[in-house]
């Protein structure tokens, strides 16, 4: 099901179908399938100008991020553990280039380091592997421990699951590593778009996670403005068409318990 969901993605994603749906349609323009091609192009040309310039994309990912706000952490707050879902490494720039890579989801390591430092008594947990098909590759836990220690949180503190590939693993196999107690506190920290997929799985599972949005893509205001390159409106209209595919899958499969997960 892993690989099958890869492969599907790769085709079906949005940039995927505009890019085909021209090249074909320009394959097909001199043909006797002329007025099929054109049709193709006209169609390809019209959809990579609205997802590439439009605010569409933003109205897509705005009520992803606006589903879960970030758990109340007063001055007396207590904080048990910390976990940091992977998705934020960029394997291209690691050792012995530099540290770690990034992308630009950083702030998953950002808000969780500053986190740890305001809760010191807390556990800090990442969670992820490698999700590579073609490649080898370490995991992301290699990098991020190796981060986390070098921002300055204490290797006892931290624990690494290394085996997951997806939201839903993440969430069965951390289980399965910390074992949480009754009672304790543990914030989950995702990039906001990501939320309610990955605060769905962890309830799945049992394991029960208070949200800590970031990474956020949109204001916070329902805003429409155009965007200044093709490139980044495909980019987040991928990912946020990929959020609702996957919430929808993941409901359809018993991973989550509800089609749109709440607070």
């Amino acid at each position: 099901m892993y690989i099958l969901s890869k492969i599907a993605w790769f085709v079906l994603q949005p940039s995927s179908l505009i890019v085909a749906a021209i090249v074909v349609g320009a394959l097909l323009a001199p043909t006797a399938w002329r007025r099929s091609g054109r049709a193709l192009l006209v169609a390809g040309t019209l959809a990579l100008l609205i997802v590439g310039f439009s605010p569409l994309n933003d109205l897509l990912i705005w009520p992803l991020e606006e589903r879960f706000p970030r758990a109340e952490l007063g001055p007396n707050a207590r904080v048990d553990g910390i976990v940091i879902l992977g998705g934020a490494e960029d394997s291209r720039a690691n050792p012995p280039r530099e540290l770690a890579g990034l992308n630009e989801s950083a702030e998953r390591y950002t808000e969780a380091v500053w986190l740890a430092r305001r809760f010191p008594e807390a556990r800090v947990v990442f969670s992820g592997g490698s999700g590579a098909l073609f490649a080898t590759e370490e995991p992301e836990s290699v990098s991020a421990g190796r981060l986390l220690e070098g921002l300055g949180i204490a290797r006892e503190r931290i624990a690494l699951e290394d085996k997951s590939r997806n939201t839903h693993e993440n969430a069965l196999y951390t289980k399965r590593l910390i074992e949480p107690r009754a009672g304790e506190r543990w914030l989950l920290v995702t990039s906001a778009w990501h939320m309610p997929r990955a605060l769905g799985c962890f309830r799945r599972v049992g394991f029960a996670v208070q949200p800590w949005p970031v990474d956020y893509r949109t204001s916070g205001r329902m805003e429409l403005k155009l965007h200044g390159s093709v490139h980044d409106g495909l980019r987040r209209t991928d990912f946020a068409v990929r959020e609702y595919l996957g919430l929808a899958a993941y409901w359809l499969m018993g991973r989550t318990s509800a089609l749109y997960p709440a607070p």
